[in-house]
């Protein structure tokens, strides 16, 4: 559904996306995760079409955004971070518009407007004033927006900003839902969220892709980390001593007592040999274990062995003109009343 080549995208000297490539079946949801300032919101605007590239090419379903825009935006569904809408309108009002906007005919109006609401669970906030509304429900008034021509292929930038941790399981369900029937591309920060609901990830860093594949199969990246939980009738402290210098080995962290004995979890490289070490220490030192249980490195240990974040970094990527623009999408009202 989604076909990226050599993509680049440059702001004078400044290289914002540098040659990424990657594919998104169709019928697949992907997480596409980087730190701030990695480029994830200049490489949506270039695959939606918002954003021409400096060089490399896109396709969707098929079709060369570059060659043919107003072709691939009719297959795209896209919600930018920051959603931009007029603040004076009702939501329905707006999402009426928006409707007209992306040339659905008049028929099918009504019907696209309450279904995406419904998908969106903003259906009791439809006669609302959009300026009046919480930052989390102009979050998913933005999200039945990209729904409304229930388009094949979704584009989501940091859907779940703003959102209660109901609202934010509503959206993972949603996603869940369209396993198979849409194809999704999802940047955000939220990495359970990225486990529940992705079947692949991708992550850049810095303009340049790290790594992609499935979150299982990046677990076992040798850039990722390995935990392992050991006890036993020993004290916490002779374990974490016997483990001192063991290659491999990151850190060690005192559980205190559990399950009769006490325990230790270890940070350590991933494979079988710094679990074989960590064995053989314990055994050197004449202690004895009743456990020694290797775990999984989590999805976020493993983003954070690939990518660095500065606190300090610019914001994500160089704002781009979006057609959709409105005059006031600027101002600032997160503390409003939120509908009930």
């Amino acid at each position: 559904m989604i076909e990226v080549q050599e993509l680049t995208k440059r702001y004078g000297s400044t290289t914002a996306v540098d040659a990424v490539s990657f594919h998104v079946p169709r019928g697949e949801i992907v997480g596409f995760l980087g730190p701030n300032g990695a480029g994830k919101s200049t490489t949506l605007r270039m695959i939606t079409g918002y954003l021409s590239p400096t060089s490399g090419r896109v396709r969707v379903g098929g079709i060369d955004v570059h060659d043919k825009p107003r072709e691939a935006r009719r297959l795209i569904g896209y919600m930018p971070e920051g959603v931009p809408m007029y603040r004076d309108m009702r939501v329905v009002e707006y999402l009426r518009f928006r409707a007209e906007l992306k040339e659905l005919g008049r028929r099918e109006v009504p019907g696209a407007v309450e279904r995406s609401l419904a998908q969106a669970d903003v259906t009791d906030a439809a006669d609302k004033v959009i300026g009046r509304l919480s930052k989390g429900y102009r979050q998913r008034v933005g999200l039945a927006d990209a729904l409304l021509t229930d388009p094949p292929l979704l584009i989501l930038d940091e859907p779940s900003s703003g959102l209660d941790p109901n609202q934010n399981r509503h959206v993972r369900e949603l996603l869940r839902g369209f396993e198979g029937n849409k194809t999704v591309l999802l940047s955000t920060h939220i990495l359970p969220q990225v486990e529940s609901t992705c079947g692949r990830v991708i992550i850049i860093r810095k303009g340049q892709l790290m790594a992609q594949g499935k979150a299982s199969e990046l677990r076992q990246n040798p850039a990722g980390t390995r935990i392992i939980t050991l006890g036993g009738p020993a004290t916490p402290e002779a374990y974490e001593q016997a483990l001192l210098g063991v290659t491999g080995v990151r850190n060690v962290e005192r559980m205190g007592a559990q399950a009769g004995g006490n325990a230790v979890r270890v940070t350590a490289v991933p494979g079988d040999e710094v679990l074989e070490a960590v064995f053989q220490a314990v055994v050197r030192a004449g202690l004895s274990l009743h456990r020694l249980v290797p775990e999984s490195a989590s999805l976020e240990s493993v983003f954070a062995d690939l990518t660095t974040t500065d606190p300090a970094a610019p914001l994500d990527d160089e704002p781009a003109a979006h057609a959709d623009d409105a005059p006031n999408a600027g101002d600032a009202i997160d503390n409003e009343e939120s509908p009930s």
